[in-house]
């Protein structure tokens, strides 16, 4: 049934228009980033160039869903193609990011050069976390428009809820562990920045949480969808959510000059404490004893000898006093 602005459902018409403008959102970051990242490509450690897939994986994304509604608004027709590739995009990246944030917060490049037995389990969950997100888009995009009934969209809903769930919580143990590990060895510039990490994921979790309780309560008061003109809402919140997250992380870790003080390899300069110098200057030391050592006797003879003239100047000197 033709709209006066289209084919596309009430309900549906205003994420047309928020599609369009998170597309604009996603390129204007992408230009920033990607001028920095031009700038300082001789600095650019593996998390930003991770950065720079999500930012690019984001915007394709938000593209192809503005151009698949605005085909549905034109044609009354819902393109299958260009939804299952906007959906694919869309699990990509929710999948990616997690996954970064996951071992960002395990301290991989930072106090860890590699997650050892940690990357099997690490790729494990994403690709499950990805079947489950790609499943459940795949069923409320392509094909009927009308929302799914009650239990078989917890069917498909309580997977991804449970991994998010999980994810979350091995973020934050993750994360504990790693401010640990950079307060034990002083390192406080990366110590600010993934305190500042920290904090930014608390907020996005808190807000989550109260967002999944509002939604709740949103559906559990419209069981007729009457308040359509509204309903987009809830699924626009968790693309500024993302989109929000993803730019706290472009500025904490922002291409730059200074951009491998932050790698791993750094570690070793920043690690030589008391303990090492200590080390060194022991080792330094036996060094200089073994080449003193090697040296001929006659020096040896030469500096007993001086020291025992010196020692007859001071008693003749007693003497005279």
């Amino acid at each position: 049934m033709e709209n006066p602005t289209g084919y596309l459902p009430g309900r549906m018409a205003p994420l047309m228009t928020f599609y369009g403008l998170m597309s604009l959102a996603y390129l204007l970051l992408g230009l920033v980033w990607f001028s920095q990242y031009a700038r300082f490509w001789r600095e650019i450690l593996q998390l930003q160039n991770c950065i720079t897939l999500v930012i690019s994986l984001g915007m394709f994304e938000m593209t192809l869903l503005y151009f698949e509604y605005a085909n549905f608004n034109a044609t009354g027709i819902r393109s299958t193609g260009i939804t299952i590739w906007a959906v694919t995009f869309g699990a990509v990246k929710r999948t990616i990011s997690r996954l970064i944030i996951l071992v960002v917060s395990m301290g991989y490049g930072v106090v860890r050069p590699t997650l050892g037995g940690l990357t099997s389990k690490v790729l494990l969950l994403g690709a499950t976390f990805f079947l489950a997100s790609e499943l459940l888009d795949l069923v409320e995009n392509v094909g009927s428009i009308n929302d799914l009934s009650g239990k078989a969209r917890l069917f498909f809903v309580l997977p991804v809820a449970i991994l998010d769930a999980f994810i979350i919580i091995w973020i934050f143990t993750s994360l504990s562990k790693t401010l640990e590990k950079l307060q034990a060895r002083r390192l406080l510039a990366k110590l600010d920045i993934y305190r500042k990490f920290t904090n930014a994921l608390a907020v996005a979790v808190m807000v989550s949480v109260a967002w999944i309780g509002y939604e709740l309560y949103f559906k559990a008061t419209d069981p007729f969808s009457e308040r359509w003109q509204s309903a987009w809402i809830i699924s626009a919140f968790w693309h500024v959510l993302s989109f929000s997250l993803l730019c706290v992380i472009c500025a904490l870790w922002a291409p730059s000059q200074n951009s491998t003080r932050y790698a791993y390899s750094d570690d070793v300069g920043e690690d030589f404490g008391e303990e090492e110098t200590m080390s060194l200057t022991k080792s330094f030391a036996m060094v200089d004893g073994v080449e003193n050592s090697t040296k001929p006797e006659k020096k040896e003879r030469k500096e007993m000898s001086k020291d025992v003239f010196s020692l007859n100047d001071d008693t003749e000197e007693d003497k005279r006093e």
